[in-house]
């Protein structure tokens, strides 16, 4: 994998000059800080952001397709993935190096939002280790989201297809769950289903508590896609 931090800095580049990447953190940024405002930045509240963290998921469920859908998709619409291929480059090398660039922006889109960790400390008390733990479970969370991204623009030529193909796996494992959870009666085993799934795993975070088992879920269902990831351009090589 010697040559995927090249194209992780590709990657992260191209992010700076496309304005659908700006349109994204915009309003990412806009919706996580009013988020904030509302719910934990009110006097008498907790000094905490636990409901600031939980709704970068749901904001994440619609950001991530915007910003995967050209990963994989955009170099086979444009024929430059098999220039890329003729190259001394692997699938793996292809695969890592977009999704480490991938998170660089993601790195970056959720920077400022550490802000509000300084406004908390400013006006009350903040107890760090909460706050490192939201942190890591966003992250573990988008590395998931973003390789599920990846596979998904593995799989076709057409960007919006990769996007609406995102959105729906997303929208499926994140909030349908919580929906039915918190809607619905359900039985034990859906109940089972439920707190399997990725919002249920990742709340625990959201409350400053760092399960190694959700961590070990969240490392291993991203090495799945990205796995998967490679196995399709290997695929599609010999097309």
């Amino acid at each position: 994998m010697k040559r995927a931090p090249v194209i992780a800095r590709r990657e992260l580049a191209s992010y700076f000059h496309s304005p659908v990447a700006y349109v994204a953190m915009a309003l990412f940024l806009f919706a996580a800080g009013a988020a904030f405002v509302m719910y934990d930045f009110q006097p008498g509240h907790p000094d905490e952001m636990r409901h600031t963290f939980e709704s970068f998921v749901w904001l994440l469920v619609f950001v991530s397709p915007v910003l995967t859908m050209s990963l994989l998709a955009q170099e086979w619409s444009s024929g430059t993935m098999e220039t890329l291929m003729t190259t001394p480059i692997n699938e793996l090398d292809v695969v890592i190096g977009k999704f480490l660039g991938s998170m660089a922006f993601f790195v970056v889109l959720v920077l400022p939002t550490i802000l509000y960790v300084a406004l908390l400390s400013v006006y009350g008390h903040v107890d760090i280790g909460p706050v490192i733990a939201g942190y890591l479970g966003i992250f573990l969370t988008a590395a998931l989201f973003i390789s599920v991204g990846l596979f998904c623009s593995s799989m076709t030529k057409s960007q919006l297809v990769a996007a609406f193909a995102t959105g729906a796996v997303l929208f499926a494992s994140t909030i349908i769950p919580y929906l039915v959870s918190y809607y619905a009666t359900i039985g034990d085993v859906w109940r089972s289903v439920v707190n399997g799934c990725i919002y249920a795993r990742y709340s625990g975070f959201a409350q400053g508590i760092i399960d190694t088992g959700n961590v070990v879920f969240f490392i291993a269902a991203t090495a799945v896609f990205l796995f998967l990831s490679v196995k399709k351009l290997e695929s599609r090589r010999w097309q």
